[in-house]
């Protein structure tokens, strides 16, 4: 039986038109049965209509039915909507097996199920920049060459484990600098975070998941290093990154150096936090602003175990 995904936009405007249309055709070359909600190409100012328009988007993908409720992208626009969510209805939902899968943005949502009905979420692509990719065919000497680029294939295996009940963990290798030697196990942990700039907004209100001796995974996309750093640095002081049994740095991606740097990078960042607090600090996991990505539970408890540079994080199928 096919797989049903419902596409709605709770977050910004859907700007590239054809990355929509091409994520709906690939989702439909997969085999899904995709069904759109009235309101996913909506505009108003920056994002997919107004607020009672968005509201009602994510109350109709909750109420459709369908296997996996798909944002069609992020951008910003769901933290002045978190009180308006009906949790009640979206958590009825994931009990009765829906899948709610979202990237960037989408984290204020999955912070706030969590912290309102300790209900899972999944961390993973939207529809446009995950299975929209593609378009013209590179150009050589001013002429078309080749094939469309393809969605990553690892992020569609992971999509499609998921969606067949058979996804249940990751595995990856740590950067080089300052990765744990001795073997670690930790079992039993609250998975939780997303994108670092969204849950540090969330900080301080109903919304922030008030999770302890959980694992917290974090990225960002168009953050200088001491922006992270700063951020970073707010949750510090919060207790947050002390009271968990590891944090896990995603990929932080699309920022510039400049000179007045002086050497000051991520680098320096994951090495000052692992100076701060005794967590273990993982790097290199494959989730983020990026192609290649896996897809987490979040909220779901998992195991992980650390051993020189290999990482892996493990779940029940049935999370």
């Amino acid at each position: 039986m096919k797989k049903s995904i419902y596409i709605y936009s709770p977050s910004g405007a859907v700007r590239d038109k054809a990355a929509f249309r091409r994520g709906l055709a690939r989702l439909q070359t997969l085999g899904y049965e995709v069904e759109v909600d009235s309101a996913a190409l909506a505009s108003h100012l920056r994002f997919a209509g107004d607020d009672e328009t968005r509201l009602a988007a994510i109350h109709r993908a909750a109420a459709s039915g369908a296997d996996v409720a798909l944002i069609s992208r992020g951008g910003y626009g769901l933290t002045r909507i978190l009180s308006g969510i009906k949790y009640k209805k979206v958590a009825h939902a994931i009990e009765n097996g829906m899948l709610f899968v979202g990237i960037s943005d989408f984290t204020a949502f999955q912070s706030a199920v969590l912290a309102q009905t300790g209900a899972l979420t999944w961390a993973g692509p939207a529809l446009c920049e995950g299975f929209g990719v593609g378009g013209k065919p590179d150009l050589v000497d001013g002429h078309g060459h080749g094939e469309a680029k393809l969605p990553d294939d690892i992020m569609e295996a992971c999509f499609g484990d998921l969606t067949s009940g058979q996804g249940e963990g990751a595995g990856w290798r740590q950067n080089r600098d300052g990765y744990p030697v001795a073997a670690r196990h930790f079992r039993k942990a609250t998975l939780w975070g997303g994108n670092l700039s969204v849950l540090t907004s969330l900080l301080g209100t109903p919304y922030f998941p008030d999770v302890k001796a959980g694992v917290l995974f974090l990225e960002d996309v168009a953050e200088h290093p001491y922006r992270i750093e700063r951020m970073l640095t707010q949750l510090l002081h919060a207790g947050v990154l002390a009271n968990q049994k590891a944090i896990v740095l995603g990929q932080f991606t699309e920022y510039s150096l400049v000179p007045h740097d002086r050497g000051y990078k991520l680098a320096t960042v994951v090495s000052w936090l692992r100076q701060q607090i005794r967590v273990p600090v993982v790097t290199n996991l494959p989730y983020g602003h990026v192609a290649t990505k896996v897809l987490l539970p979040v909220g779901a408890q998992v195991e992980l175990i650390l051993d020189g540079r290999d990482a892996m994080l493990f779940w029940s199928a049935t999370s």
